[in-house]
């Protein structure tokens, strides 16, 4: 089984290192939107393997931008990296994910003190 270990985005390209113990070497697509970029490289050694995407500026936008690794000897996606461009909307997810954090840090602390009025 081919897992994921670590992964990273620098100056423009995504590297994700891969544990591929026990499986041969993985042949690497990777996709946005079913198209696939073709600046993919591929290095394998023994146990793992890494693989870096260059990801063109001219695929980026405004919104979310979700890349697929796929392992096209299996007809798996391995991975999966997001890029987000553009500028923050209220409907973002992300956005209301980290209000309901606030609204439930909130109510915990209401409900701590209560709980201690109470006794």
């Amino acid at each position: 089984m081919i897992r994921l270990m670590t992964s990273t985005i620098r100056n423009g390209t995504w590297e994700g290192v891969f544990n591929t113990s026990g499986a041969p070497a993985p042949s690497i697509r990777v996709t946005l939107d079913g198209q696939s970029l073709s600046e993919v490289t591929v290095v394998s050694e023994e146990g793992s393997c890494t693989v870096r995407v260059d990801i063109p500026a001219a695929l980026l936008s405004d919104g979310v931008q979700t890349f697929l690794v796929q392992d096209t000897t299996r007809g798996a996606t391995i991975a999966h990296f997001a890029i987000v461009t553009g500028v923050s909307f209220d409907s973002d997810l992300r956005a209301e994910v980290d209000l309901l954090r606030a609204e439930l840090d909130m109510l915990k602390s209401a409900f701590r003190r209560h709980c201690l009025e109470t006794d």
